[in-house]
């Protein structure tokens, strides 16, 4: 045997498949093991080879259990179990003692007494390795199995490879390229494995083509027959989160800190930062210098837009400023988990937002109950979280709002064709008499 290509070809595997050069000789051990059993061992029996990389040579055990006569089937016992006329209490005994007893095989077992014989101070339950002379003639068949083995061997090596490391990064961003789309999922090359975008983690609007690259929030992986399954997601909120950390030094360092994230995806998205060090701005650290960071995370996200909003312990701060770019009066604490904020009337529609969007981010945000009113107590709206009657009363508030203004600016129009037509009146009388 040539050992200079022989253990470059084990470490050009272990290269390329990504898997340790150990599982590779374990591998090549287990294959050379069922090739000699192949060709020289009898039906039945355990046969264990050991690799010496440095040598080459290989040597090989047979392995027998060592048991007691307790543990075994007696011939009576085994008659009772051929048995079928048995009944199904004698069944049930037997199911049960079956897990305790076994049935002895001279290949794969071996008595206490006799293994003491060739090895002392054997406990029952411990394994006797018999040495077996090494071949190293084998025929087609037995060479065809090896071969079958390593390939199966490397490949569970892989997948369990592949499992560990992704595993160990659920949580985190990842990025890849779209390789195909089938059935609204979108298949991800994120490196050793394919990722899965399932249609309910897409961003909706977003469209996804062949050769894209984008980053994903790793969700989870599942162990399955076809091996590993990376399950991406888009809409995650901790995406934006991680996205930041990438983009903001401050974060990653944990100068400032993403206290909670409400989040629309593809639309619109409140984020609250907060820092506990003196001369550290939360605010202008997320968004950059002319905007560069946030923007590069908007862009990342396909223009979704995000508010970054200061975060507060005091709740009626938290509350106020949840809900920019709105300006508010005032925030009364009403009762547990309700909060009333007083806005001017020209700020009503900006704090409730495009369809109640930013009040519904807002109560997302800081799990208050967030209802909005002006001084005058005239139009009010409140929203909480997953409340989908309050959502349709702060349409229904918008609608009347704008129903409200159309009915102004047409009595303004009517009193301006009025006071016009008084004017056109004196002149007419006027060239009248002067005729």
């Amino acid at each position: 045997m040539d050992l200079k290509n022989f253990t470059s070809a084990i470490a050009q595997i272990a290269e390329e498949k990504g898997i340790p050069s150990e599982k590779v000789i374990e591998s090549i051990e287990t294959a050379i093991s069922a090739a000699y059993k192949k060709d020289y061992g009898r039906k039945g029996q355990l046969i264990r080879a050991k690799l010496d990389p440095e040598t080459g040579q290989a040597k090989f055990w047979q392995i027998k259990s060592v048991l007691s006569e307790d543990t075994i089937y007696s011939e009576e016992e085994l008659e009772k179990l051929k048995d079928k006329k048995k009944s199904e209490t004698e069944r049930q005994k037997f199911e049960v003692s079956k897990e305790e007893k076994v049935r002895f095989n001279p290949e794969r077992h071996i008595l206490i007494e006799e293994a003491r014989k060739i090895k002392k101070g054997i406990k029952i339950g411990d394994e006797l390795e018999i040495s077996l002379k090494s071949k190293e003639n084998y025929g087609r068949i037995a060479a065809q199995t090896a071969k079958q083995v390593i390939l199966h061997k490397i490949r569970e090596a892989e997948k369990e490879t592949v499992l560990n490391e992704y595993k160990s990064k659920e949580g985190e961003i990842i990025s890849g390229i779209v390789q195909r789309i089938e059935d609204r999922n979108v298949f991800v090359d994120i490196g050793k494995t394919l990722g899965v975008l399932p249609k309910e983690e897409q961003i909706y609007g977003e469209f996804y083509r062949t050769g894209q690259r984008f980053k994903f929030y790793l969700l989870g992986v599942q162990e399955t027959q076809r091996g590993p399954l990376v399950i991406l997601s888009r809409i995650y909120p901790k995406l934006i989160s991680r996205l930041f950390e990438l983009e903001v030094p401050e974060i990653s360092q944990g100068q400032v800190v993403i206290r909670s994230i409400a989040r629309e995806p593809g639309s619109r998205s409140k984020v609250a930062v907060e820092t506990k060090e003196e001369g550290v701005d939360p605010i202008g650290s997320a968004v950059g210098q002319r905007g560069t960071r946030v923007m590069a995370v908007i862009n990342e996200l396909g223009g979704e837009k995000i508010d970054i909003i200061e975060y507060s312990d005091d709740p009626e701060k938290f509350i106020a400023n949840s809900l920019s770019p709105a300006k508010i009066l005032e925030v009364k604490i009403i009762q547990k988990n309700k909060a009333l904020c007083l806005v001017p009337e020209d700020q009503l529609s900006l704090a409730i937002g495009k369809d109640g969007q930013n009040v519904r981010l807002a109560a997302k945000l800081t799990g208050w109950k967030i209802d909005i009113r002006t001084p005058e107590k005239e139009k009010s709206v409140s929203v909480s979280e997953g409340d989908k009657d309050s959502e349709n009363a702060t349409k229904n508030s918008a609608k009347k709002e704008k129903s409200e203004k159309k009915k102004r600016d047409a009595k303004e129009e009517k009193d301006k064709e009025k006071v016009s037509d008084k004017k056109e009146k004196p002149k007419k009388e006027k060239k009248e008499e002067k005729v």
